[in-house]
């Protein structure tokens, strides 16, 4: 499971013209989910990700989570998180999971990871096109995998 974690001042995901996520401080999660991803990808990631401390303290150093500052969470699917360039000029996305696996998965780290904040996130609409936009705050991007831990 691959991860990109944006410490936002604000995020929003915009569907068929309506928003149906939209937040101030905290963070906008991208997830790219695999065959090979398990429950255990899931804890690993959402704790880290939960307790990440990449939030300015009073000396805006980075030493608060997302969870000391209360800050709010939207969780995006992204297939293309796994994309395959090493050959040619066209991603393949052979590694990414289709829907019947994919789906459970992201509804599980969703539910993984409000358990670890306390609190209900918001999320994108799987397989919609969405429009996500964001004023990342920094900038902070962290990419995360949990095939390699890191």
């Amino acid at each position: 499971m691959k991860t990109v974690i944006q410490r936002v001042s604000s995020a929003s995901v915009t569907i068929d013209s309506k928003v149906v996520a939209e937040i101030q401080k905290g963070l906008l999660v991208l997830v790219g989910i695999e065959d090979a991803d398990t429950q255990e990808d899931i804890d690993w990631l959402c704790q880290k990700i939960s307790n990440l401390r990449i939030f300015g303290d009073e000396n805006e150093v980075m030493n608060l989570s997302v969870k000391d500052i209360n800050g709010d969470v939207i969780v995006v699917s992204q297939f293309t998180l796994h994309a395959l360039t090493k050959k040619g000029n066209r991603p393949s996305y052979l590694k990414a999971s289709k829907p019947e696996i994919a789906i459970p998965m992201y509804e599980k780290f969703v539910f993984q990871i409000e358990k670890e904040l306390g609190k209900k996130v918001q999320t994108g609409l799987f397989g919609a096109d969405m429009k996500v936009s964001l004023l990342n705050d920094g900038p902070v991007t962290i990419v995360m995998d949990s095939k390699n831990r890191e």
